[in-house]
This record gives structure tokens, C-alpha cells and sequence, in this order.
């Protein structure tokens, strides 16, 4: 089913380390309309990181099959939700934002077919010492983050770039240029 509305959904991808909760934080203390979908991830709160709702993997799948998540995949041995409360967000229109994964984009675009794709990047010095700084991984498994760092889009996505190379100040402007430029042309 294709979900009707007037409001816009936009995925913010890209690597890990890239900052794009950062950014997104940044953007929605800049326009506090902005929607920040809140991630429910079979990952423990105490993890850190990004504000997210962290659940086992019974309680995930059981809301999965109430139709608790308007999206949902599964990256690096976990699963990810977008909680379905978005869709009222979005026909109230709002622009709703969400850290996703490439890999979710195609059934993004299947069931939101105007969904905005922002892709975040920074060169990889940058996302070594990002990775490294946070503590989840360390030696090879910081070296296969880094080696996933590079990757393709489907050839037929449209998608806007922001650099996050830099300070984050810089970073967010550059976010929230996109975000105003979509919102000035919602379908663009």
C-alpha cells in the first residue's frame, strides 16, 4: 500500500561516523518544525549514540507484525524501525526526517514515492577518527566500517549531497539549506 500525503518524508544516509544524527539534531534545534523520527533499534539503550527507543528482537518483531513500523529493515546484525506515527506527522504536513539505510531506500521510495534522499558524507580521515572516538569498534572491525564507507546509490536516485568533512556548525547550514531548499519545492 502507498501511503498517501502531503507532507514529505527524507531519508538522511550515508556512512557511520558521518554524523548524521549530529546533523540532524543540529537541524531541528534550528527548525524546530522539523520532524526527527526516533529509530527503534534491537540494540540497548546504553549503547549511546543517537536518542532511540532500543528493544529486543522479540518485542521488535511483535510490533512489526502489528504494523507498528511505516518502515523497518534490518544493518550490521541489527534491525531498525521508523515508527508509524510519522504518517500522521506527514498528512499534518510536516517534512519528517530519518537516519536510514541505503538499503531501505528502494521500499522507501516503493511506499513514499516522493521520499527525499539527503546523502551525508566526509572524507575518510575524518570518519576514522569519528569511529574511532565513539568506541563501538575498534581494529578490524573499524576497518570494515571504513571499507563500507564508499557506496553506490541505485542509478535512478535522485539525491542531495551535504559534506560533513568539516566543523559541524558548517555541516547542519548545509543540511539545512537542502531542508529549505525541499521545503521551498516540496516535490524537488
Amino acid at each position: 500500500m502507498v501511503a498517501q500525503t502531503l507532507g514529505r518524508l527524507v531519508a538522511i544516509v550515508g556512512p557511520s561516523g558521518v554524523g548524521k544524527d549530529t546533523l540532524l539534531a543540529g537541524a531541528r534545534a534550528l527548525r524546530p518544525a522539523l520532524v526527527v523520527a526516533r529509530r527503534v533499534i534491537t540494540r540497548p539503550e546504553e549503547a549511546g549514540g543517537e536518542p532511540f527507543e532500543g528493544v529486543s528482537l522479540v518485542e521488535f518483531e511483535a510490533r512489526k507484525s502489528r504494523g507498528a513500523f511505516a518502515l523497518h529493515w534490518v544493518a550490521h546484525g541489527l534491525s531498525y524501525g521508523i515508527p508509524a506515527t510519522i504518517h500522521a506527522d506527514m498528512a499534518a504536513g510536516r517534512i519528517v526526517l530519518f537516519n536510514g539505510s541505503r538499503g531501505v531506500l528502494s521500499r522507501a521510495r516503493m511506499l513514499f514515492p516522493d521520499v527525499a534522499v539527503i546523502v551525508v558524507t566526509a572524507d575518510r580521515a575524518t570518519l576514522q577518527m569519528r569511529l574511532a572516538a565513539r568506541g563501538r569498534e575498534s581494529g578490524a572491525d573499524l576497518d570494515r566500517r571504513l571499507e563500507r564507507a564508499d557506496f553506490a546509490l541505485p542509478d535512478d536516485m535522485e539525491y542531495h549531497l551535504v559534506d560533513n568533512s568539516g566543523a559541524v556548525a558548517d555541516g547542519v547550514q548545509a543540511l539545512v539549506a537542502v531542508l529549505d531548499r525541499l521545503a521551498e519545492d516540496p516535490r524537488g
